[in-house]
């Protein structure tokens, strides 16, 4: 199958690897810092942003996902590249190096290192904020106008939402309300628990503001994968690209050589 990318820079190739609900517009706020040392590679996962549902009504999950991206990056013709990925995305780059098809993998607040509570709370709050813009559709355009309005709005996914252009505020939210993917993988999501020693160099960062998969699941991560590199993105929330790009910049850099 084809998935929606894009692709700019020199260097040695990273894939980014966006999560649920989201898409490759995610990764913007780092692509310039990236660009300018990798040849950077943003990628839209099946059923979200502008790549379509996997073929044949097969099952969105973990490995169904990791197997495409794999055949993505086979297609490509890139050799055997670093992949970063965030939450959904840090899963993959996670099951990327584990499987040891990459050169080494960074993720951000990846899924996998929850407990069972902890699974049906991410899952309710991204199923309601979901319907909530669902319903305010009409209002959204408004709504990302409003820096007051965008922070409360976007407040559980960004630890600065008041940071984010309302244009690239506004792109999120409809990526979100509109992806065909979202019903059929997020209950597959959820279920996902990482096991497995990488074969591939790992870094795992994660923000010290993040309200959907909480830092306590750092630690689990952190005895999960004792020979990983383990970063605190400090004041970053979930998403952290554009609550600190800098500082997201530099880890993905430093995990990529």
């Amino acid at each position: 199958m084809s998935l929606a990318y894009d692709r700019r820079g020199q260097g040695p190739p990273l894939m980014l690897v966006h999560g649920l609900g989201s898409y490759r517009g995610m990764w913007v706020p780092v692509l310039d810092r990236l660009a300018a040392e990798r040849e950077v590679i943003a990628v839209d996962l099946p059923g979200f942003g502008d790549s379509p549902l996997l073929p044949g009504g097969a099952r969105h999950d973990v490995s169904t996902l990791t197997e495409a991206v794999e055949r993505f990056i086979d297609g490509l013709g890139v050799g055997t590249p670093h992949v970063a990925g965030n939450s959904l995305g840090g899963g993959i780059a996670l099951e990327l190096a584990r499987r040891g098809t990459v050169r080494s993998a960074t993720a951000l607040s990846p899924i996998g290192f929850w407990t069972p509570a902890e699974a049906r709370y991410a899952a309710a709050s991204l199923r309601g904020s979901r319907a909530l813009a669902r319903a305010l559709r009409p209002l959204t355009p408004r709504l990302m106008r409003s820096t007051p309005l965008r922070t409360a709005f976007l407040g559980q996914i960004y630890a600065r939402p008041w940071r984010l252009d309302p244009d690239a505020a506004l792109a999120t939210v409809e990526a979100f309300r509109r992806a065909p993917g979202f019903d059929v993988t997020l209950p597959n999501t959820f279920r996902y628990y990482f096991w497995g020693v990488p074969r591939s160099p790992v870094t795992v960062a994660w923000g010290t503001r993040d309200r959907l998969l909480l830092p306590v699941q750092a630690e689990r991560a952190r005895e999960a994968l004792p020979e990983a590199r383990h970063v605190a993105l400090q004041g970053c929330g979930h998403v952290p690209p554009s609550d600190d790009p800098d500082q997201v910049a530099e880890v993905l850099l430093a995990g990529s050589r």
